[in-house]
């Protein structure tokens, strides 16, 4: 194989037409880069404004979620602070519990109470006042009794109850010891 013999300056023409060739197929390689970069910045930017605006309306929603929520928990706790903020005498309580035990045909035989004491009810302070007592009747009027007297009063609850039932038919009737507190709200 014969080479071909080129002057110099033809060395340089080809020289230089391969560098032009070349430096063309970088400018083709670079633009398309370039328009690609456009692309991906501009999908960006529309992934990004998509992004932002559904965590917007996300948090917008939860926010109002949880704005009704807490005035829901607000009204329970007003509702529970009126039923609570009921003054309570011993006199009324105790005649509550004559007029139910006479309704049930129960009988009570003792009446006690400390007075009143300071109580913690689910994380708030109330005044309480706590009963003693003991009642004699039947075993189905005791238990009625003690079962209606849980439910009279809205701020009170039967914290215990022992019905004791005698042995041998005598002179004692069936009885029950029970420990009532009613709580009040006392304010902030």
């Amino acid at each position: 194989m014969k080479l071909i013999k080129l002057s110099r300056t033809s060395w340089l023409i080809l020289t230089f037409g391969l560098f032009i060739i070349v430096l063309a197929g970088l400018a083709v390689v670079r633009f398309q880069q370039v328009g690609e970069q456009e692309a991906l910045r501009e999908k960006l930017t529309l992934a990004q404004t998509k992004l932002a605006k559904i965590q917007t309306e996300r948090l917008s929603q939860r926010q109002k979620e949880l704005e009704l929520e807490l005035s829901q928990i607000m009204a329970e706790a007003e509702a529970a602070r009126a039923v609570l903020s009921q003054p309570i005498s011993s006199l009324a309580i105790s005649d509550m519990l004559w007029a139910t035990a006479q309704a049930n045909g129960v009988e009570i035989t003792e009446l006690s109470s400390p007075g009143m004491s300071t109580a913690e009810l689910e994380g708030v302070s109330c005044s309480a006042l706590s009963l003693t007592a003991r009642a004699e009747g039947e075993v189905t009027d005791l238990v009625n009794f003690i079962t209606e007297l849980n439910g009279a009063l809205a701020t009170g609850v039967v914290k215990s109850a022992e019905i004791n039932i005698p042995q041998a038919p005598s002179e004692d009737r069936p009885s029950a010891s029970f420990q009532l507190v009613v709580y009040s709200y006392q304010g902030e």
